[in-house]
């Protein structure tokens, strides 16, 4: 089965890759828009690379554009983490996955997200199994984390130095003076 994984970030899917390369062909696909500010993206799109070009598979890059997303966010903006903000950007990552598997052809998809003890993986697998529905697709659910999936992440990202972030991505989920910096930069840039 030709399988497209939604990446997150490199560290999490080492282990969701390991474990669906067993038996699946599997392409990454690195779609995060809601990471900021961008040299952020850059540092963990460079991670991603690191990881493909080690274990010598692919990956989809689409252009960044973080507009969408936070057209999609509009109004969850001081909403708590892991609440309906953070709810509907991975309904929203998901569904643009979902869509880029029907274009190529490919069999299913699913998310190195559940590799994170951080994220609701019955949110994320419900999501996932609606979104492919309506699109007429189909999701893998998993649940990476399990079998110790995260020690392994971290694990195979010593193994190969990869970057390892301290927050989720968004520029709701960092705190103090880095956001507002960015904050700042973002309203000098609208003015």
């Amino acid at each position: 089965m030709k399988v497209l994984l939604h990446i997150c970030c490199a560290p999490d899917a080492t282990t969701a890759y390991k474990r669906l390369s067993q038996e699946h062909e599997v392409v990454g696909y690195f779609f995060n828009p809601n990471i900021q500010p961008l040299q952020e993206y850059e540092k963990r799109k460079e991670a991603v690379e690191k990881l493909s070009k080690a274990w010598s598979f692919e990956v989809i890059y689409p252009s960044y554009d973080p507009k969408e997303w936070f057209k999609v966010v509009k109004g969850l903006e001081d909403l708590p983490e892991g609440g309906m903000r953070c709810k509907a950007c991975i309904a929203y990552r998901l569904r643009r996955t979902a869509l880029k598997t029907k274009e190529l052809g490919f069999d299913a998809f699913t998310t190195s997200l559940t590799t994170s003890p951080h994220k609701d993986v019955n949110f994320i697998n419900n999501i996932g199994d609606k979104i492919a529905k309506s699109v007429g697709v189909k999701y893998l659910t998993s649940i990476f984390r399990k079998k110790d999936g995260f020690l392994e992440s971290v694990r195979y990202s010593r193994e190969l130095k990869l970057y390892r972030q301290n927050y989720c991505g968004c520029i709701f989920s960092l705190r103090g003076e880095e956001k507002d910096e960015f904050v700042l930069q973002r309203h000098l840039k609208r003015a």
